[in-house]
């Protein structure tokens, strides 16, 4: 039963709008006559990340194939949801936006997936389940390896970055939102979740030096035509490169921004850690213009969680303690 539910998540997942680029758009300008990709997006899909093994070499569905998984879809969500809510149900999870008839966000390599790590390159998974065994730093995004100590646990416990807030952005549960503000010599991207605002010097700007590494790295941009084009290195070595492996240290990642309708931007990523992975990577995720503003996630602010996780691993400790005089 497992098994066929998890076939129904992955193929309801490739259930998508068709939001068709317009090859003749003009984006507008801004007052210093760059093109004007303010406002806010909407980065959500449908689409996985990683092509399901399932499809071999298959780039594309037919419109018959969207159709018959569509009617899949359904009939699965709707058994998660009978098995229990456990961390979050299907209410909770934004599974719309745009998309096309992709099997993969990756387009890069060929076949839809994560390249080959180099020999001997960390993992760290995490998850809401067990801690992992493992030492620190820790680089995971979720869970954690202990609970000694606030260091112990996930990048995201810790409201440091994590989930979807990049950079890169890749989908996730919720929170798929991203404003972009615009002046003649700066980029702002601020991402809803952990509520991120990396500011970028559009050229002319020295970057860092070596010596100095940040979590989110030091990005540089231009203006490739109508595209922004932003490079990001100095990443503090501190979080993981791209999705559960290796360590950021020696990442490169170019960003690409293009407004392709008013509603629409293609922003395409690609990953170049030759210390983690033996290929480059390269996603693309359609992004859709959503009619709102972003509100607060106050997460260190309030973040109470953490102190109940310590509070709570301490009155084990000492309950364990008493039991064993």
């Amino acid at each position: 039963m497992k098994t066929r539910i998890l076939a129904f998540v992955t193929a309801g997942l490739l259930i998508a709008e068709f939001a068709l680029a317009q090859d003749d758009y003009t984006a507008p300008s801004t007052e210093w006559g760059q093109p004007d990709l303010q406002g806010v997006w909407n980065f959500s899909s449908v689409i996985p990340l990683q092509r399901p093994a399932f499809f071999g070499d298959k780039q594309f569905l037919t419109e018959e194939e969207v159709a018959a998984l569509a009617n899949q879809t359904e009939a699965g969500l709707e058994a998660i949801n009978n098995i229990g809510v456990g961390g979050y149900n299907t209410f909770w999870t934004e599974m719309g936006g745009i998309g096309d008839n992709r099997t993969s966000l990756i387009t890069y390599p060929g076949n839809g997936r994560l390249p080959e790590t180099q020999e001997g390159v960390s993992v760290q998974v995490g998850g809401l389940g067990p801690d992992e065994p493992g030492m620190r730093p820790v680089r995971m995004v979720v869970g954690g390896i202990a609970k000694d100590g606030p260091e112990d646990r996930g990048l995201s416990e810790r409201c440091i970055v994590g989930f979807n807030s990049g950079p890169p952005f890749t989908p996730n549960l919720y929170n798929n939102n991203v404003q972009i503000f615009q002046n003649k010599n700066t980029v702002v991207i601020m991402t809803e979740m952990i509520h991120d605002a990396r500011i970028v010097p559009i050229a002319g700007s020295e970057p860092l030096t070596e010596d100095i590494r940040l979590w989110t790295g030091d990005s540089r941009g231009y203006w490739d035509g109508d595209t922004l084009v932003v490079e990001t290195r100095n990443f503090n070595g501190f979080t993981q490169s791209f999705g559960v492996y290796g360590t950021a240290e020696e990442k490169v990642l170019t960003e690409f921004f293009t407004r392709t309708g008013p509603y629409t931007v293609e922003y395409e990523f690609t990953v170049d850690d030759p210390a983690t992975f033996k290929d480059k990577i390269t996603v693309m995720v359609p992004m859709s213009k959503v009619d709102g503003q972003l509100y607060e996630y106050a997460c260190h602010e309030g973040n109470y969680g953490m102190i109940n996780i310590l509070r709570g691993e301490r009155m084990t400790e000492q309950r364990e303690a008493e039991s064993a005089q």
